[in-house]
């Protein structure tokens, strides 16, 4: 396994108008964060540099041309463009989202040549990043073309993980994206990835019902009947502990998800509404499934309060957290299936300690 202070991550500066930049400098201005990983920003050492004074920062910046030039112990920028980016910050522009996206596609690049570890990745504008280059509506839809696997938006916040069976999909649009094979694909991801970056054994899993009341047995919508509940029995009968469809309605508030290491919501509101409900400020998106790790915050570009250094840097900070602590575990899950003695003598540890 690596040691933590050669942990490679890297980070997209998102939009340069928002406040990316702010809780990427205010994460590292955190000395102990150098503990644990080795930083690089891809974006424009120059750009940084103005924005820190805007923050009255002294965040040292080191200004890098290639990956292999890095410094352990310090905050590396990699200068993805040379050019001066015109930044007004709280404002929509095309020209900073484009930049956006350059960054991104440079350190996915990078992800995808093993030159980082892991990518946390700052908020976008989903409006200025269309362009004839990039028509994705996010960050994970592009992952999912770019790396091995099927990618799944989890949400996490220490024991409460949500995942989507759909995520940036219309409400009115839920219900076709909704097939067994897509149900099946789903919950056999949460499985793997609770088991390969979670570090749990046997996860129980909760899948919530697309219409009011899981349906009522077919009264209001044939879907949960239809196609949820036997996908979620075929995964059962093949030893994968999933358990629904449970009604949304009132899932959370009598905290019926903490007796379960995952939920997955049918579609993106019906999830993400209660995980910032419970977490705000504090939770990460993570995008299990695939072959590579990346993690963000989960807040957005923030355009009110951008430039004001007003920005709370905990989602970020928790991003690079759980971004390092995956890789630990992913290193520990692929030493352990090479030698699957070394799991059963885990799990005995874990019984006695119990």
């Amino acid at each position: 396994m690596k040691k933590a202070e050669s942990i490679i991550v890297g980070i997209s500066i998102g939009d340069l108008n928002g406040i990316g930049s702010e809780v990427v400098l205010k994460t590292f201005e955190d000395t102990r964060m150098l503990e644990l990983c080795t930083p690089v920003i891809f974006a424009n050492v120059k750009i940084l540099s103005f924005i820190k004074k805007t923050m009255n920062s002294e965040l040292p910046l080191h200004g890098i041309d290639r990956i292999d030039q890095l410094v352990v112990g310090k905050v590396n920028v990699l200068n993805v463009w040379k050019e001066a980016v015109d930044i007004q910050f709280g404002q929509l522009s095309d020209e900073v989202g484009a930049y956006a996206i350059k960054s991104f596609k440079a350190a996915t690049e990078a992800l995808k040549k093993n030159e980082i570890d892991a990518l946390v990745t700052a908020p976008i504008n989903k409006y200025n990043i269309q362009s004839e280059g990039f028509a994705f509506p996010g960050h994970t839809d592009y992952l999912d073309k770019e790396l091995k696997g099927d990618a799944l938006m989890l949400m996490v916040h220490d024991q409460l993980r949500v995942g989507l069976m759909t995520d940036h999909v219309p409400v009115n649009e839920v219900s076709k994206h909704l097939t067994e094979a897509r149900v099946i694909q789903k919950i056999e991801t949460i499985y793997h990835t609770l088991k390969q970056d979670f570090r749990i054994n046997r996860p129980k899993i909760a899948v919530l019902g697309l219409n009011p009341h899981a349906g009522d047995n077919g009264v209001i919508g044939k879907e949960d009947q239809e196609i949820l509940k036997p996908a979620i029995k075929k995964m059962f009968d093949k030893g994968i502990l999933a358990f629904g469809p449970y009604s949304a309605d009132g899932f959370f508030g009598s905290g019926q998800h903490e007796k379960f290491d995952a939920v997955i919501a049918s579609y993106h509101d019906q999830g993400l509404i209660p995980f910032k409900t419970l977490s705000f400020g504090q939770g990460v998106n993570y995008t299990a499934g695939l072959d590579k790790i990346r993690t963000s915050p989960d807040h957005g570009t923030a355009f009110e309060i951008a430039g004001k250094n007003q920005a709370d840097a905990s989602s970020f900070k928790e991003a690079v957290y759980k971004a390092i602590d995956i890789y630990g575990a992913r290193q520990e899950f692929q030493e352990w299936s090479k030698n699957p003695l070394k799991i059963k003598e885990k799990q005995l540890e874990s019984k006695k300690g119990a």
